[in-house]
């Protein structure tokens, strides 16, 4: 599939994050928004999945560990064959497969119930070495917050993945600098990732999270490195919208008719 027709897919995922959490009332728009070229990369390109047979042994897999971001998640799993793309529009309703947080139990594709920020790394190192003991051949992707870094339980992760040379996995860090209370530099910060990464061992590589083609060049470095593997990918909050980019007050909250129809004029265009 060419890039173009991955913009393609990637701009109709935004305007399916934007319409969805205007019809639920809630969510968080903002941090969905700055990860829709990283899933499409990975669930379009890069990852050995098949939505017919979700439960795969053989799969690759995908944790959201910022469960938050689960909009974008669920726009790219139905633009990939996974449900169809009418359920995106009963998202947080009663009895609806998509809730506000991935639930693998009720979402075909979900591989990993996320919300609870700074658990998805250490839940992907027990799949990566699971791989690694059932001499299975599949790789293990993790989408971790800049914010969510600020979670001690991250870097006892990152320690252990390193520990048991987890060549398998490879992380990406959606860098968009904001957190639901404001800039994490601010908050506490977390500068020189790479660097920190790199002193316990692991591959990293910093790039800009919305170009798909240096999302690909990482991926591919990735997989030809011997250790865990990093990809820190500078992003925007609110991405592809005027009114919501870089502004932390769209972390979680639903856009009226008004910012609607605003955010689907600027999608289309």
């Amino acid at each position: 599939m060419n890039i173009e027709k991955l913009k393609i897919i990637a701009r109709e995922a935004r305007i399916n994050v934007v319409k969805m959490i205007y019809e639920a009332g809630s969510g968080h728009p903002g941090g969905s928004l700055s990860c829709i070229e990283i899933l499409v990369a990975l669930y379009f390109v890069e990852m050995n999945i098949n939505p017919k047979e979700p439960n795969n042994p053989e799969r690759d897999r995908f944790v959201l560990s910022k469960g938050h971001a689960a909009p974008a998640l669920y726009a790219v799993l139905s633009k990939r064959g996974y449900f169809p793309e009418e359920e995106l529009l009963k998202l947080r309703k009663i009895g609806s497969i998509l809730q506000g947080h991935p639930d693998m139990k009720k979402t075909p594709g979900v591989d990993m119930s996320s919300g609870s920020l700074g658990q998805g790394l250490s839940v992907a190192n027990g799949m990566a070495l699971a791989g690694k003991l059932d001499q299975k051949d599949y790789n293990v992707y993790v989408l971790l917050g800049d914010g969510e870094l600020e979670e001690g339980q991250i870097w006892e992760a990152v320690m252990t993945a390193a520990h048991y040379k987890l060549d398998n996995l490879v992380v990406f860090v959606d860098y968009n600098r904001l957190q639901i209370d404001g800039n994490v530099v601010e908050i506490k910060s977390i500068k020189n990732i790479n660097e920190r990464f790199g002193s316990f061992g692991w591959g990293t590589k910093t790039i800009n999270g919305h170009n798909l083609p240096e999302i690909f060049e990482a991926l591919k470095e990735a997989k030809e490195s011997k250790t865990p593997y990093v990809i820190i990918a500078n992003t925007v909050k609110g991405k592809g919208i005027t009114y919501m980019e870089n502004e932390v007050d769209w972390h979680g909250k639903a856009p009226s008719s008004q910012e609607l129809d605003q955010a689907l004029a600027e999608l289309k265009d």
